[in-house]
């Protein structure tokens, strides 16, 4: 295994890890509660106990569902970090420079800071053929998402918003993104939706590409203006797609040792 690979295995896995530490809350405030203080509480509570739900299930259930939940969750957060990453290595960019934010007025005069998960610009890339491969691509883009050539010609650069899947239909979290996507081109930025998995609802998609994201899927294609592995070979020069084939029985050992956790009432049985 190469001292890259290494590097980017860690990254996913120290993610991968705080899943084991979940514990189910039980409405008993953030930080979730152990399986000796699931069967005190519930042992205790006659309604409870007269059901039968002091059995050891339905800790089990209750861990397993909300862990679940991290799981994606976690692995999500590793992704950002990830291409965030790789962006750094292959452009040889700073962490700011990979990076974009901007500032919103928030309730009584108080500023509030809203982030995409990465950013390319051009004039941050030293190598001539690598800046060439993404300004074509953003001339391509800009195209496939019929952008006004005027609005196109003043663009400085990409940003990213990553996700291992996008499944949910959250409004809010849709328009949080539409609001993110007017934002970017103001600032000159085209707005990419990176999914690495290929779950993604038709019906966000569609939205996405009104709100003039392009959308790239987890797909297995040659095409860097639909396919987020694509992108990542062609745009970016790291084989992302090969990263995770050569590696998958390690992370698929990885998450099977996550998820064996999960599964159990108690750490110690």
């Amino acid at each position: 295994m190469s001292d890259r690979d290494s590097k980017y295995l860690k990254i996913i896995f120290d993610r991968l890890e705080v899943c084991k530490m979940y514990k189910p809350k039980f409405g008993r405030g953030r930080e979730g509660i152990d399986y000796q203080t699931f069967r005190q509480i519930y042992s205790e509570d006659v309604f409870y106990v007269w059901f039968g739900l002091d059995n050891p299930l339905i800790y089990s259930a209750h861990k397993a569902a909300g862990g679940i939940t991290s799981v994606y969750r976690q692995i999500g957060l590793g992704s950002e970090e990830l291409i965030r990453r790789i962006l750094q290595d292959e452009f040889d960019l700073t962490e700011d420079q990979a990076t974009w934010s901007y500032q919103l007025e928030a309730d009584a005069g108080r500023k509030r800071t809203l982030k995409l998960d990465g950013r390319v610009s051009p004039q941050h890339i030293s190598d001539q053929v690598k800046r060439r491969k993404v300004t074509d691509w953003m001339t391509a883009t800009s195209e496939y998402l019929s952008v006004n050539p005027r609005v196109a010609s003043a663009m400085q650069g990409i940003v990213l918003e990553v996700r291992q899947g996008y499944k949910s239909k959250d409004s809010k979290r849709q328009n949080a993104d539409m609001a993110n996507a007017a934002e970017a081109y103001t600032q000159g930025y085209l707005p990419v939706l990176a999914v690495l998995s290929s779950q993604i609802d038709s019906d966000i998609m569609e939205r996405y590409e009104r709100g003039k994201w392009l959308v790239l899927r987890g797909i297995l294609s040659n095409d860097p203006l639909t396919s987020t592995f694509a992108f990542m070979t062609h745009v970016v020069g790291y084989d992302l797609a090969s990263f995770f084939e050569r590696n998958a029985d390690v992370i698929r050992e990885f998450t099977r040792d996550v998820l064996d956790s999960l599964l159990k009432a108690n750490d110690n049985d």
